[in-house]
C-alpha cells in the first residue's frame, strides 16, 4: 500500500494528504453536523480523493454552483437561518470540502488551508476539553505540514521531512502563543456568546416525571469538582442544593412559579428566617457547563458565593440561581453553615401549594396516611413521629433502591408503596412527600447532587452527573424546613462511599476492572486529575486570574491599562532581544568572507567588473591586469588572504589582513 501511494505523482500525493487532514478536523464534529452535512462532506471528500488517484478531471463550476445550493437549502431547512453558530458552523465544512473540487493550483490550496485552520476553530465552539484541544493539536501540525510541503514545489520531498519543519515552526511559535495566552486581555469567552450555546447536560432539570423511565442509565461525567479549604464535611452530609420542585400533578414536579400580585411572590425572592450557627465551610466550585443557571452550593450559604462576571440571587427556597445559564466552565467560591435553620415558624406564613395533591390519584397512600394519623402510638408525636413512622415503614418495609424499577402507572405512589416496593431517588422522595402531605404535614421534593468522591492525585472532590439525588424537606413547627433523605432509609449506602449502584459497563471494560481494579481506578484517578488541571488552568484563566497575576508583579490596584503597559512591555524587551540577537548573529557569520564582500564592493565602485564566485587569486590577476603595478600591494593582500583560508600555515592572521586592509592604498 505505502509502495502504491509512494508511486503516485507528486500532485496526487500531496492532495491525498491535505484530504487526510480536513477529514481529521471535520471528524470531532460528526456528532454537532447535520446528518446530510457529514454525509455530504465524506462523499466529496472521498470522491476527490478517487479523483486524485484516477488522474481524473475535475468537476466544473456548474457542478460546484449546484452543490453550493444544495448546501444553502439544507442548511436553511435544517437551521431556519444561515447565520449563527450552528449554520455558520455546518455552512463552513461544507465550503472546506467543496473547495477541495477547485484544487487546481497552489492558491486554491492555501485558501483550503486558511478555511482548514478556521474549521479547526470552530471545533472550540462545542468543546473545550484536553482530548479535543490534543486533537487539534494534530490537526494544526498535520495543516502546518500540508502548508509547508505545498512551498516545495521542486521534486518529491518526503512528509516527514515537512512535518519537522512544522514542529519546528509550531514550537518556535509556542512562546508568542503563551505570552499571549498569558497577557491578552481576557474578554467574555467568545465559546459562551451564543444563546443555543449548547443543550442542558445537566443530570438535573427544572422538573422531575415519576414513573416514565424503566430504567434509569447513570451519566458517569463530572458534574463539578470542589476543592475545600480544611477538612471536608463527612461524605453523607455532602448535600449541593439545586431546584426546589413544589407543584405535583401526579406524574410530574414543578418548581413554584411566582403568582403576580400573590402575597406569597415575595417569599419566593427571600429566604424566610435563615439562622446559622457554627463554624463555616470554605470551598471552591468548578463547575461543567450546563446551560443552566443553577449555583451548587452546601446548605445553608447565606452569603453570595463569589462568581466573576455574574450577579446572583437567592431564592426564597436556598437555592442561588446565577443571572445567565452557565454556558462555560464556571469556577466560584462558597461559604456555607452545616447546622442552621430556615422557614416560617408557624403555619400561617406557609404556601398552601405544600400541602396540595392532585385530585383522583393515590387512594391507597391517602388510606395509609388516615392510618397512621388515627395510630394512637403517634397520635401525641406530632409531624416529626408521622415522619419518623415514614421513614421507619421504609426501613423494614421491604423497599429497595435500584436503577431498573419499571415503567408506573397513574397511581406512582401507590405502587412504589404496596405493590413494586422498589425505585430510585426520584420514585422514594416523591412517594415520601405525597404521603407526608396526605397527613398534613407540609413537604416538597428538593434535587442536586450528593456526595463526590475524592481524586487522591490533586486533593480535589469529584461531583458526578450520576451523583444527582433527590431528597425531602419537610416543615415543622419551631423549626422550619428540616431535611429529610427517604433514600438514605431505604440504602444508606447511597449516601455514603461504599453501596453507590453503578451503570452498567461493557465486556471489557468490565473484564479490567475485575482483574485491575486498583490500576483501573489509579488510571481514572490519574485522567481526571489531568483533566482537572487542564480546566483550571488554561480554561479557567479568566480576567480576575490575569489582574491576579500583575497583584503578584507588584500592581496595587491593577486595571486593564496595566496589563497593556506589561504587554507591551515584553512585546518591546522581546523586540529588543531579537534585535540583539540579529546583531550577535551577524557577528557570527564567517569574518574571512565579509572582508572578501567588503574587498568586491569597493572595486566595483571603482569600475571593475568581477565575475560573481571570484577567488581572491582571480581578483587579483584582475586588477594586476586592470592598474598594473599599481595594484601591486592588493594583489600581494588578496593572495595573503587566499593563503589564511587555505594554507595550513598561514602567514598572516585574519585580524592582521583586517588591519592591513585599512592601510591599503587603492588604485585608481
Amino acid at each position: 500500500m505505502l509502495t502504491r501511494l509512494h508511486a503516485l505523482p507528486r500532485d496526487a500525493r500531496d492532495t491525498l494528504f491535505l484530504l487526510l487532514v480536513i477529514g481529521w478536523v471535520v471528524l470531532p464534529q460528526v456528532g454537532h453536523l447535520p446528518w446530510w452535512c457529514t454525509a455530504l462532506a465524506a462523499g466529496v471528500l472521498l470522491f476527490r480523493g478517487w479523483l486524485a488517484i484516477a488522474a481524473r478531471r475535475l468537476p466544473g463550476q456548474w457542478w460546484l454552483a449546484v452543490l453550493l445550493v444544495v448546501a444553502l437549502t439544507a442548511t436553511w431547512m435544517t437551521h431556519r437561518t444561515l447565520l449563527g453558530r450552528d449554520a455558520g458552523v455546518t455552512l463552513i465544512v461544507i465550503l472546506l470540502a467543496l473547495k477541495t473540487l477547485e484544487l487546481r493550483a497552489r492558491r486554491d490550496a492555501f485558501v483550503i488551508f486558511f478555511l482548514g485552520f478556521f474549521t479547526m476553530l470552530t471545533n472550540f465552539f462545542f468543546s473545550q476539553s484536553l482530548p479535543t484541544a490534543a486533537a487539534m493539536l494534530l490537526a494544526l501540525l498535520g495543516l502546518l505540514t500540508a502548508l509547508v510541503n505545498a512551498h516545495m514545489p521542486v521534486g518529491k520531498p518526503p512528509l516527514l521531512h515537512a512535518a519537522r519543519t512544522a514542529v519546528v515552526l509550531a514550537l518556535f511559535g509556542a512562546p508568542v502563543m503563551a505570552v499571549l495566552f498569558v497577557l491578552f486581555p481576557r474578554f467574555g469567552p467568545l465559546w459562551g456568546i451564543p444563546g443555543d450555546a449548547m443543550s442542558g447536560r445537566s443530570g438535573l432539570s427544572s422538573t422531575m416525571q415519576i414513573g416514565n423511565l424503566a430504567s434509569l442509565a447513570l451519566d458517569d461525567s463530572i458534574a463539578m469538582r470542589i476543592r475545600f479549604d480544611g477538612a471536608p464535611p463527612p461524605q453523607q452530609e455532602l448535600y449541593f442544593r439545586g431546584p426546589v420542585l413544589t407543584s405535583f400533578d401526579g406524574r410530574e414536579w414543578r418548581a413554584l412559579q411566582p403568582r403576580l400580585g400573590s402575597r406569597f411572590a415575595p417569599a419566593l425572592t427571600a429566604p424566610a428566617g435563615l439562622q446559622v450557627s457554627g463554624a463555616p465551610v470554605r470551598y471552591e466550585v468548578t463547575l461543567e457547563p450546563n446551560n443552566r443557571p443553577w449555583l451548587f452550593v452546601l446548605d445553608a450559604t447565606p452569603q453570595s458565593p463569589t462568581v466573576p462576571g455574574f450577579d446572583t440571587v437567592m431564592t426564597g427556597e436556598l437555592q442561588w440561581i446565577a443571572s445567565r445559564p452557565v454556558t462555560d466552565l464556571l469556577r466560584y467560591r462558597a461559604e456555607s453553615y452545616p447546622t442552621y435553620r430556615y422557614g416560617p415558624r408557624s403555619t400561617a406564613a406557609l404556601l398552601p401549594e405544600y400541602l396540595e395533591l392532585p385530585a383522583g390519584f393515590n387512594p391507597r397512600t391517602l388510606e395509609l396516611a388516615r392510618q397512621l394519623r388515627s395510630d394512637p402510638a403517634l397520635a401525641g408525636g406530632g409531624p416529626l413521629a408521622l415522619v419518623n413512622a415514614a421513614l421507619q415503614r421504609l426501613r423494614s418495609g421491604g423497599y429497595r433502591y435500584t436503577l431498573e424499577p419499571g415503567t408506573f402507572g397513574q397511581h406512582t405512589a401507590d405502587e412504589f408503596w404496596f405493590d413494586r416496593k422498589e425505585g430510585f431517588c426520584e420514585h422514594i422522595a416523591s412517594a415520601f412527600v405525597v404521603l407526608m402531605r396526605a397527613m398534613d404535614v407540609p413537604a416538597r421534593v428538593v434535587t442536586g447532587y450528593q456526595g463526590g468522591d475524592r481524586n487522591p492525585v490533586d486533593g480535589f472532590w469529584a461531583v458526578r452527573q450520576s451523583d444527582a439525588h433527590a431528597w425531602a424537606e419537610v416543615w415543622l413547627s419551631g423549626r422550619g424546613w428540616v431535611r429529610v433523605d427517604p433514600t438514605a432509609a431505604v440504602a444508606p449506602g447511597r449516601t455514603g462511599a461504599f453501596e453507590r449502584l453503578q451503570p452498567a459497563r461493557g465486556a471489557l471494560a468490565s473484564a479490567f476492572n475485575a482483574v485491575t481494579p486498583d490500576i483501573a481506578a489509579s488510571v481514572r484517578a490519574a485522567w481526571e486529575a489531568l483533566n482537572n488541571a487542564w480546566n483550571q488552568r488554561v480554561l479557567n484563566y479568566t480576567q480576575s486570574k490575569q489582574l491576579d497575576m500583575l497583584k503578584n508583579l507588584g500592581f496595587d490596584s491593577p486595571s486593564w491599562e496595566d496589563l497593556s503597559y506589561v504587554l507591551i512591555a515584553v512585546i518591546v524587551l522581546v523586540a529588543a532581544i531579537g534585535a540583539a540577537w540579529t546583531l550577535w548573529e551577524r557577528t557570527q557569520h564567517d569574518p574571512w568572507l565579509r572582508l572578501l564582500a567588503r574587498v568586491r564592493k569597493r572595486l566595483r565602485a571603482a569600475g571593475v567588473e568581477l565575475p560573481p564566485a571570484s577567488a581572491p587569486r582571480q581578483i587579483a590577476t584582475l586588477v594586476t591586469s586592470r592598474f598594473g603595478t599599481q595594484a601591486k600591494p592588493l594583489a600581494d593582500w588578496l593572495l595573503q588572504l587566499e593563503a589564511q583560508r587555505y594554507s595550513r600555515n598561514p602567514h598572516s592572521s585574519l585580524v592582521a589582513l583586517q588591519r592591513d586592509y585599512r592601510q591599503l592604498a587603492w588604485p585608481e
